[in-house]
């Protein structure tokens, strides 16, 4: 999977602490400087201010301000089966590569079989891998080699007969439910911040399917470059905790 930022908000932290701001002051924020914004604000620099501020918010649980600023990013080779953790998410607006105009009938069979198209779960291919429900612990290299050859000979024939029915003229919006959840899919999504502590509250646990953790992972990183003083306190104090930050 691979993750790029198309956009985001700058300045987001600035954003967070004028709109919070607004909410006890009797001046009109959009009349002030930033510096004047935070006049009152414990601290003896503007960044010492932020992190007052911004630590009030989240530890006091006004969550509103971080509303405002927002990130797109775009997602290419997540399967539908994480896509369909991902959507579950309020929130977050989804564009998603449509299997009902995009076909695949030039993909290569073979090249499926060796891990083009599909994603390949590492308790495919790792013999000490250990889901979340898994029914056994870690097994034996034989037992893991026969795990491999019946997913890649599956999912290879799940193309084969894919393409042979568009071959016999189904629809692509119809040939495709022969496909595994595993396809690949493309995704354009935008969330705010509030909402990407959300996610990160469910989907970076522990217990988050390893898909899905690792591209939250990902986008916990651009955050903290993005928003340096809320996931600092983010990653410190509320990580993990499941805070339950959406609305």
């Amino acid at each position: 999977m691979e993750v790029e930022l198309l956009e985001a908000t700058e300045n987001p932290e600035e954003l967070i602490c004028s709109a919070a701001r607004n909410d006890y002051a009797s001046a009109f924020v959009g009349d002030q400087t930033f510096e004047e914004t935070m006049d009152t604000v414990e601290g003896d620099s503007i960044t010492d201010k932020k992190e007052t501020l911004i630590g009030h918010l989240l530890s006091h649980g006004h969550f509103g301000p971080f509303e405002h600023p927002q990130a797109t990013f775009a997602i290419e080779g997540m399967s539908r089966s994480c896509m369909a953790q991902l959507t579950r998410h309020r929130h977050v607006s989804f564009d998603v590569q449509s299997m009902r105009y995009v076909a695949f009938d030039d993909v290569d069979p073979e090249d499926v079989g060796e891990g083009e198209m599909v994603v390949t779960p590492p308790s495919a291919t790792d013999p000490d891998w250990i889901g979340r429900n898994q029914q056994s612990g870690a097994v034996d290299e034989e037992t893991v080699a026969e795990r491999e050859e019946v997913f890649r000979s599956s999912v290879q024939r799940s193309v084969e007969e894919y393409q042979r029915l568009l071959e016999l003229g189904m629809p692509p919006e119809d040939a495709r439910f022969v496909l595994p959840i595993g396809t690949e899919v493309n995704v354009v999504l935008s969330m705010n911040a509030r909402t990407l502590m959300h996610v990160a509250d469910m989907r970076a646990a522990a217990d988050a399917q390893w898909e899905i953790r690792g591209l939250t992972e990902e986008i916990l990183d651009f955050a903290a470059e993005w928003c340096p003083v809320t996931f600092d306190y983010y990653e410190e104090h509320m990580k993990n905790r499941k805070n339950r930050l959406a609305p």
